[in-house]
Formats: C-alpha cells, structure tokens, sequence
C-alpha cells in the first residue's frame, strides 16, 4: 500500500481523551491500529495512542476509497483519521470512550508495520528477553505507557516541589575521577591520557559536598549513577538517584525535607495521605526485630530471641549454639498449619539451609498438644515459655534457627518475607515509611579479620562515639540513616564530616595512610580548609520509588531501556566489541579474547 502524506493536517484530540462532550464535532485523531474488525458492511478500527483506545467507523456512508483502505489496515499500522464523533449503537463500559466513535471520512495511511513478534496488550505473557528485544514495541503496551508517565509525574513534582523549598538543580559530571564507594566502577578510557581512565560516577557524593563548600548552600539533582555490580529486580547498572544535600542543618532538618517531599508526592500522584513525622528505628532495633537493615512493617511477625530459654535445654543443637557464643531465635506464622504442612516445612528448611543456616527447628501447633522436631529433648515449662515468647498459639507455627546472631537474624529475617508471602498476609496498596537510624560505622569481616566501613568516609561518627573510632569500633555508630518503603530501601544518607583533623582521623581508622588518603580524596580534604559549612542530605532511588508507586515487579517495568541480568541491553546489542582503530586511540590491546584461543 502507498503511504500517504499528512498534507497540513493537524491532530486535533488524543485518542483517550474524546468523550461525549465531543458528540457531532468533527476531530482528527493520530495513533496506531490495535486490532481491525470487519463486518462485510461495517468495519471497526480501533485506535491506539498513549492516552487510550478510540473507535474509529466505517458503513455505507463511508467513500469507498476510503472504506476500502480501513479494509487493509492491520495491527500497528499507523493512521490519521478525521471525522466527526457520534454515540456507539453499542457501549463498551471496558475503556473511557467506551460510549462514542468517530466517522470517518479522511484517513491518512503513514506507517505499514510487519506482524508484530508479540501482540501488544497488557499484561503480555510473551518472554521477557523477546519483549526487551523489541522494546520499542514493547514499550506500545498500555500499561508499561502508565508506569513510564507516572514516572514523567514524579520527577515533575519531585523538582517542584525542591524548587519551592529553596533548592537550586545543579548538574554534576559525568566523567569523574575513581575513587573507593563499594561498589565496582565503570572506567572509561581516555584517549588524550593514554593509560588513564576517567570512572562513571556511582553517585555525586563529593560533588555535591563541594557545592556546599561554595554556597550553594541547597542543592538538587536528578542525578544518573553507575555501579558495574550483579543485578537483581530492584538494581540497575544505571540508575536514576534524587539527590540532594544541604547545608546548616542537623539530621532532623533532612528528614524534615524528605517527610515533606514523600507526602506531598503521594497525594499528588497517587491520591494517597502520608502521615508524617515518618516513624524512626534504630538499626539494632530492625535487626533484632525483622532480622533486616529495611524491614517491611505491613505485617507483625517479629523475630523473638528464646536463648535464655533453651539455653540449659536437652537439645544439644539450642544448648550447644548458645554455650559457642551463638544465639537461638523464631518467628511465629499465624493461622499457618493448613499452608505449612510436613512436606512445606521440608521446603522451607532448604531454603534456610541455601541461605546459610544449619537448619529450621519448628514447632506446628494443629492439635490440643503442639508438635515439634525437638520435643522429646524439652521439659514441659521450656516449650511452655517458647510457646508465650513467640505468642503462639493453636493453629500457628513456629520456627526456629539456631546459629551466630547475624546469621540467625539474616535467615530468620528472610524466611519471615518468604512465609509472608506464601500466607498472603502482606496488605496491598499500603505504604509504610520508616527511617532506620544510628547505623554500625564499622562491621567487622571475618575473612580479613578486619573492621571495614559500612559507609562512605565523609559520613560523620555520631559525637559520642569519637573516642572509640581508633580503640573500639564495634562502639561506633554513624549519622546515618536510610528511608525504607514497604522493605525496600529508598534512600541513604548521612550528616557529613567537614572538620579536616576528624576527616584524617577516619581515614586512619579506615587503614589509609595519609599518602593514599591525599591520592584518593586530596582535593575534597583540601576544600574543607576553606571553611567547610555543616551539611548532610541523602539520595532517594528514583527508580525504586517508580515501581513502588506504580505496583511494578521490577525496575525494569519503569526504565523505558533497561538492562538484563548480565547488564546487557538486548535491543541494541549493548555492550558490543569496538573496531581495533578505537582501540589504539586509545592505547589498549585486548587479550581475554586472545589467549582464550591461544588455549
């Protein structure tokens, strides 16, 4: 068929948005055909674009030229139509223009389109590496469309409502120099600098701690970080971070600004109340009682420590753990015997095992008289005093994990979701906030032997902890916090260190002499010799935000071109081999390649 040209045309309405005001107005509508309905008389086209789906009609009024091209038109065909609205003969109460319809009498062929691979709908069940293959068409579907401007609308009022606030949106670089943040860097080679490489940045942390050393004393940025570590649903090699840092303040101040934002964004957006002040936690408090630095508080199900009880048991497994300097602790799923049977049971202890645990002791209560693995070790006032620990009671169940504390905490904590889940307990539509607070500054690592930083080093000891930085840091808390939604963590942040001696005093007790301190971080370190105003801020994930508030499964579904698991981008191939000019522009030589061949 022969494509035809607009000639001055102009759309008129989008599709979505016609409605029986419209009625005996003659519109002219643009998108693409999701499906062509013919009756022999009639023919029923109906009409895509982002805001919605139009009917587009066609019967013996129509010009037969015209009818005859509504007759080949086939999926994603791209069309412009004129005509003029009316009511529907019959009403579709499936979509908002479900009442009225347009007939035609101008349609303008654009596009032709092959079949697509798969039908876009929402919901598609086709795999995903075919859709993000073609993401393009992909990205026709309906509601990956909603995910995507919701998204527009967040970030809208997100610089809105800063800009309000008194902050001033600043861009930092792209390119920068690498420097220790956890995780690895993406180093870009320069070809002036043969031998050099600039890194993407992981975050603008030392940027936006200049700028307040320059006045600018509130800043913002949608910022674009990158971090080369595995992936998971809610990571990305590439990632979307609101950012923001300011100075004069405590760490009240920051949660302040952030409880303002979370809750004007949630009425704005979604429609939804945020009750603020934010709830707060300390760190301890998470691990102990959720097993979790972001625990999800939709639900109870709390981890109970049971040590003293057991602690002279006659089950060697409590008895042992405890004597070795470990710990024994359960969690209580209610109304959970019917779901938790023998061979579930089974199930989960693999999974407790796959995480790290030794196994999972349980108690299942269906009788009068509860049942467990581990009865006929306990006298009847232990298994009582279990029992009113964890609050069980008949028909619950309870289970148990006997290990090191962080180990128990971490396997007791992932069970509790995974058990959560399967009992369907986790209420929908539910938005739980909460700030976890006086976070470990160090965490002891056992290979090494050695007490690593759990943050980055600009993050400030709280004052009372100073003392112990070089003599005790297991007694060393930070100034930092994390902003956890429904278990997933948002955002991090921390007051920061601008007093220069503190500054070099954390880098002793990070093991950096003075040398490597210089090398890595000189130029931040000598700026604060300039008159280094207080300051702290955070970074809110932007992209976890998104799927949060849209109900997505993934940060995939609101990234218009994510990556895969292998950070791979199947559209487009990327990243791909370059040709061997680039490279020695560069001054490098691959040899992975080769000596794979070699061999």
């Amino acid at each position: 068929m022969k494509l035809d040209r607009m000639d001055g045309m102009k759309r008129t309405h989008y599709c979505g948005t016609l409605t029986k005001n419209e009625i005996d107005q003659e519109v002219v509508v643009c998108g693409w055909v999701q499906r062509q309905r013919d009756l022999g008389a009639l023919i029923f086209v109906d009409l895509r674009d982002r805001t919605g789906i139009v009917q587009l009609a066609f019967d013996d009024n129509t010009d037969r030229e015209i009818f005859d091209k509504a007759f080949a038109l086939r999926s994603e065909f791209v069309v412009m139509a004129k005509g003029k609205v009316r009511m529907r003969s019959s009403v579709n109460t499936e979509i908002p223009t479900g009442e009225i319809e347009i007939e035609v009498n101008t349609l303008k062929l654009l596009g032709q389109s092959l079949t697509p691979p798969f039908e876009i709908v929402e919901n598609s069940n086709a795999k995903e590496d075919l859709r993000l293959k073609y993401r393009y068409l992909d990205l026709r579907r309906s509601d990956l469309q909603k995910n995507i401007l919701t998204r527009h609308k967040i970030a809208k009022v997100t610089r809105d409502y800063f800009d309000e606030n008194g902050f001033i949106e600043l861009e930092t670089p792209t390119l920068i120099k690498s420097t220790p943040e956890g995780a690895r860097d993406y180093l870009v080679p320069s070809r002036i600098h043969k031998g050099s490489f600039f890194a993407l940045p992981q975050s603008p942390q030392m940027y936006k701690q200049l700028l307040m050393l320059s006045g600018f004393d509130r800043y913002m940025q949608l910022a674009r970080c990158y971090r080369d570590e595995d992936l998971r649903a809610d990571r990305q090699p590439e990632f979307t971070q609101i950012d923001l840092e300011m100075s004069f303040v405590e760490r009240d101040d920051v949660f302040a600004i952030a409880e303002g934002y979370v809750k004007r964004l949630f009425k704005e957006v979604l429609n939804v109340e945020i009750p603020t002040p934010l709830p707060r936690m300390r760190y301890d408090d998470a691990m102990n009682d959720y097993g979790s630095d972001k625990p999800d508080t939709r639900f109870d199900m709390k981890i109970k420590d049971i040590s003293d009880i057991v602690a002279n048991c006659g089950f060697g497994v409590f008895a042992d753990t405890i004597k070795n300097g470990g710990t024994v602790r359960a969690i209580c799923a209610k109304n959970a015997v019917n779901t938790y049977t023998r061979k579930e049971i089974d199930k989960l202890t693999e999974e407790a095992k796959g995480i790290g645990a030794k196994g999972l002791a349980f108690i299942r209560w269906v009788e009068d008289t509860p049942t467990c693995s581990f009865s006929k070790f306990m006298t009847e006032d232990e298994m009582s005093a279990i029992l009113e620990r964890t609050g069980a009671e008949k028909g619950d169940v309870v289970f148990i994990v006997a290990n090191k504390k962080a180990l128990t905490l971490s396997v007791l904590g992932a069970l509790r979701l995974t058990v959560a889940k399967r009992l369907d307990i986790i209420p929908q539509n539910q938005y739980n906030f909460l700030w976890i607070t006086e976070f470990p500054f160090f965490e002891y690592n056992e290979e090494t032997e050695n007490w690593d930083a759990m943050h980055h080093p600009f993050t400030s000891p709280l004052d009372e902890c100073i003392p112990y930085l070089e003599s005790n840091p297991e007694k060393v808390y930070a100034n930092a916090y994390d902003l956890v939604l429904n278990g997933v963590e948002l955002s991090s942040g921390s007051i920061r260190i601008t007093d220069p001696e503190l500054q070099a005093q954390m880098f002793r007790a990070l093991g950096l002499s003075d040398q490597e301190a210089e090398q890595k971080f000189g130029f931040l370190t000598g700026a604060f010799r300039y008159g280094a105003p207080p300051h702290g801020g955070m970074g809110i994930g932007l992209d976890r935000l998104c799927m949060i508030m849209t109900g997505s499964d993934s940060l995939r579904d609101v990234i218009a071109f994510p990556k895969v698991a292998t950070s791979a981008e199947l559209m487009s191939g990327a990243p791909g081999a370059v040709d061997d000019i680039q490279l020695k522009d560069l001054a490098i030589a691959i040899t992975a390649e080769k000596e794979k061949t070699e061999n």
